[in-house]
């Protein structure tokens, strides 16, 4: 892998970590396009460290409060009853999902979950539950003549059922094209959950995933076509676009519809079927360097 080619995937995973329209997907096909080797599931879950460091960073103060009041609630009972030190337990619950599917499907991550006909299916599939979960949150919010509004769930009223749904609507993104943030919103806006509190939580529940993944897949960098030089860049760089990108997307989505996304992933994804349709693309573009 060059230099200018861990620039643009870095760039690539920066822009669409944090977006409903799947990160792994983008850089498969970028990949693809460009006529690249597919960069592999290593590469992705290392450079997603870089994004989930921005994260880190973002929610510093709400992530700080969690650690400090679920470690608290380890000796003193009286914490236990504490909404932060809850949502710490919440969040380990929520990550078995990913962690046992993460392991027991390695291979299939690694191999056919990575064919653009299936990406294409991904893409499309997971748009429209988007956009069905977005409709239903805005009538919601709106109301109507004959309809009052009714009040959505905030974290505050998040339960170990719930948390649960989140993670396996998490462990759906172990499919590239699914979309991490994509599923865990969706999920919490079906379950009647406002976008901010669906996004919030998506968010902290991806931390220990990712860096988990990311961790367990440095034993494989620098094998192939990409060494670590080009990896560590690219980390450094989905780094920095990703936490302009969190920033901007947790103001939009307190005023602002997931429409645009779902238009996108549909458009998208009929866009790839015809080129796979066509042989313009093969559906293993650059899987046998990679």
């Amino acid at each position: 892998m060059s230099w200018f080619e861990s620039f643009i995937l870095g760039l690539v995973q920066g822009l669409t970590e944090f977006l409903p329209i799947s990160s792994s997907a983008h850089l498969r096909l970028t990949a693809a396009f460009a006529g690249w080797h597919d960069p592999g599931a290593a590469f992705t879950a290392i450079t997603q460290i870089g994004t989930e460091t921005a994260v880190l960073i973002y929610f510093r103060k709400d992530i700080a409060r969690i650690i400090s009041a679920w470690f608290r609630s380890l000796t003193n009972k009286e914490m236990r009853g504490d909404h932060d030190a809850q949502m710490g337990w919440l969040v380990i619950v929520g990550s078995i999902p990913i962690g046992v599917l993460g392991i027991t499907l390695k291979d299939q991550i690694e191999g056919p979950f990575r064919d653009l006909r299936l990406i294409a299916t991904t893409l499309i599939g997971m748009g429209i539950v988007l956009g069905i979960a977005d409709r239903l949150a805005a009538r919601d919010e709106a109301g109507g003549r004959h309809r009052a509004l009714r009040e959505r769930k905030t974290l505050k009223e998040l339960g170990v059922r719930d948390g649960l749904i989140f993670g396996v609507c998490q462990a759906m993104a172990l499919i590239p094209g699914v979309s991490r943030s994509g599923a865990t919103i969706s999920g919490g806006l079906l379950m009647g959950y406002t976008r901010e509190a669906a996004a919030r939580y998506s968010f902290l529940l991806a931390i220990p995933a990712v860096l988990a993944s990311g961790a367990y897949e440095l034993k494989d960098a620098g094998e192939g076509h990409v060494s670590w030089g080009p990896t560590i860049f690219a980390t450094v760089i989905a780094f920095v676009v990703g936490y302009a990108v969190i920033a901007w997307f947790m103001k939009f989505i307190t005023t602002k519809s997931f429409m645009p996304f779902v238009y996108y992933r549909v458009v998208l994804g009929i866009v790839l079927f015809i080129l796979v349709g066509m042989g313009v693309l093969s559906p293993h573009a650059g899987e046998s360097a990679g």
